[in-house]
């Protein structure tokens, strides 16, 4: 199929050819038509595939030129990144058109969107709440929205945004064409597709979860955190191939120890993204790491699907996640846009549970690769044996409620 197939306007034709699209991709090739001939649809498609053009594009085609002030449209997104990047993304497909297409998130005062919208808006990407908190404010007239994207969705649940779609689907008009998007479909996106979507298409690209086949995937058995910084900073010293790292961090202070020990070893040049991080801060980091001028960006699961960047060579995940979908989005960092990528995962004997939980869900074995013999393996202190005795102890008892423990807890 070419993009000469789709029934869309020379204005975004040209577009596309200006952007590089060379052919659609799977997700676009049965996802545009539907759209465009109105029908509902559900889209599964994990992240690199191209799912943002998919309904982005169609979206630009219904809605044509400029007209009136009031939005047509509206995409609501997880996070602040994904709000920049898929506004981004949609800014460059409607070039040619004179389309006004405004970004809503918090993080920063609402004024300057508030003006922006007062100017007049045809489509609006937006995170739940600074949606709401503008409509609060009557700065905001939902009344001509006819068309509804969710992308995202088992991020957003994962976040816990049902109570504010409920509010927004209140808002809306009825009579509206409502899309989600997911890279997975749990049972609570499910249901969250049950409460807003009539008869929906279901179009599914891969099988859910399922990891892009261009990425090489390996985990690593490491006894303690301070092995973990050893197997680092040999990889970042003596491998030239990791030229755009991404490092996963399951919290904001892990986070901001892997920076300072990356930048204390002069292995960057590094930046680091988390919540605690404003949001100018985030956004200039992004663009430095897009732009190659940073080797190294470290981040927690907040900025896991905000980052849609080409040639990351490698993602390593310096902590397993425990919120499994997680570990395909991390991964989904590399490997994009058909490119080649290679994902690393440090494991400890607590950890260990949890990638057995990620390849039941992945449907397949991550390699398991031994450490360089050069690798120094550290003492694991008291105080860190302590705490993944209990947590292993914790992940015997939800898989058998009946084991008694191996960590005995005093009754007091």
């Amino acid at each position: 199929m070419q993009w000469s197939d789709f029934k869309l306007n020379k204005q975004l034709f040209q577009a596309i050819e200006e952007a590089g699209f060379a052919e659609p991709t799977e997700v676009q090739q049965k996802c545009i038509p539907l759209i465009l001939g109105g029908q509902q649809v559900i889209g599964i498609a994990q992240t690199g595939t191209g799912k943002t053009a998919a309904y982005v594009l169609p979206l630009l085609m219904k809605i044509k030129f400029a007209q009136g002030n009031e939005p047509r449209a509206l995409v609501l997104v997880p996070t602040k990144e994904l709000a920049v990047q898929i506004h981004a993304h949609a800014l460059q497909l409607a070039k040619f058109t004179d389309l006004r297409i405004a970004a809503l998130y918090g993080g920063v005062g609402p004024k300057t969107q508030i003006e922006e919208i007062k100017i007049g808006v045809d489509i609006v990407v937006s995170t739940p709440g600074r949606f709401m908190e503008i409509y609060l404010r009557n700065e905001i007239a939902p009344k001509l929205i006819k068309t509804l994207v969710i992308d995202e969705a088992d991020r957003m649940m994962d976040m816990g945004f049902m109570p504010q779609l409920r509010k927004i689907f209140e808002i809306l008009p009825p009579k509206r064409q409502n899309l989600l998007f997911s890279a997975t479909f749990p049972e609570r996106v499910e249901r969250l597709s049950q409460e807003f979507l009539e008869f929906p298409t279901k179009v599914e690209i891969t099988p859910q979860a399922t990891t892009a086949s261009q990425v090489e995937q390996a985990v690593y058995h490491i006894p303690n955190l301070r092995t973990k910084i050893n197997f680092l900073e040999y990889l970042l010293t003596h491998s030239d191939e990791l030229s755009r790292v991404i490092i996963f961090a399951r919290t904001k202070e892990a986070a901001d120890n892997v920076f300072k020990f990356i930048d204390r070893k002069n292995l960057g040049p590094v930046r680091v993204i988390h919540s605690n991080k404003g949001q100018n801060t985030r956004i200039n980091a992004m663009n430095e790491f897009r732009e190659g001028k940073l080797r190294v960006l470290v981040a927690t699961d907040v900025a896991a699907r905000g980052i849609d960047v080409e040639k990351v060579s490698h993602v390593i995940n310096f902590d397993v996640p425990v919120l499994y979908e997680d570990y395909v989005h991390r991964i989904g960092r590399t490997g994009r846009a058909f490119q080649e990528g290679t994902a690393l995962t440090f494991a400890t004997k607590a950890e260990e549970y949890h990638i057995g939980k990620i390849e039941k869900l992945i449907r397949e074995k991550i390699q398991v690769k031994k450490l360089p013999n050069t690798i120094t393996i550290e003492e694991t202190p008291f105080e860190e044996q302590q705490e993944m005795a209990r947590e292993i102890d914790r992940q015997k008892r939800k898989e058998d409620p009946e084991y008694g423990g191996a960590f005995h807890e005093r009754r007091r």
